[in-house]
C-alpha cells in the first residue's frame, strides 16, 4: 500500500474593498505594509525590501484599477512561506498594456516596473465582466 504525504502550506490572506478614487493607491500601500509587517511574525520572514516591492506593486495595480477600471476595486493579499501574492480586481475586462517607455512620458511605467519586480504577473478575465491582475513575489 502506498501512502501519500501531503505538505501543508501555511498562509494568511486578507481582502479589502477600496474606494474608486485616486487616494485608494495610498490607502492600499498602507494596508499592504501593515498586513505584511504584522503577518511576518507568524509566517515567512518577509524583509523590508520585499515589503517595499509588494507595496510598490500594490500601488501601481490599484492606481491602474481606479483610473481605468469600472466601479469598485478589490485588493487581496496572501502571504505564505514561499511567496506574497497580490491580486487586484476591477470591473473593466480590458487587460492592462505595457506601453513603450519614453523619456518624455509621464505615465505608463507602472506595469513595466511590476513586471520587473514580480516573479510572475498574469491577468485573468472574470465571469460576468472585469478582471483579476495577479502578481507573485517569491520570498
Amino acid at each position: 500500500m502506498r501512502t501519500h504525504r501531503r505538505t501543508h502550506r501555511r498562509s494568511v490572506r486578507v481582502e479589502y474593498l477600496l474606494p474608486d478614487e485616486a487616494a485608494a493607491a495610498g490607502q492600499a500601500r498602507k494596508l499592504t505594509s501593515e498586513f505584511l509587517t504584522r503577518s511576518r511574525s507568524r509566517m515567512a520572514r518577509v524583509d523590508e525590501e520585499q515589503i517595499d516591492d509588494a507595496t510598490l506593486i500594490v500601488s501601481e495595480l490599484v492606481a491602474n484599477a481606479t483610473e481605468h477600471g469600472r466601479g469598485e476595486c478589490r485588493l487581496r493579499l496572501q502571504l505564505s512561506d514561499e511567496r506574497v501574492t497580490v491580486e487586484v480586481y476591477d470591473g473593466n475586462p480590458t487587460p492592462p498594456r505595457v506601453r513603450p517607455l519614453t523619456a518624455e512620458g509621464e505615465s505608463g511605467r507602472g506595469l513595466a516596473m511590476v513586471r520587473c519586480l514580480a516573479h510572475r504577473l498574469d491577468v485573468t478575465p472574470l465571469t460576468g465582466g472585469g478582471k483579476r491582475v495577479r502578481a507573485i513575489l517569491a520570498i
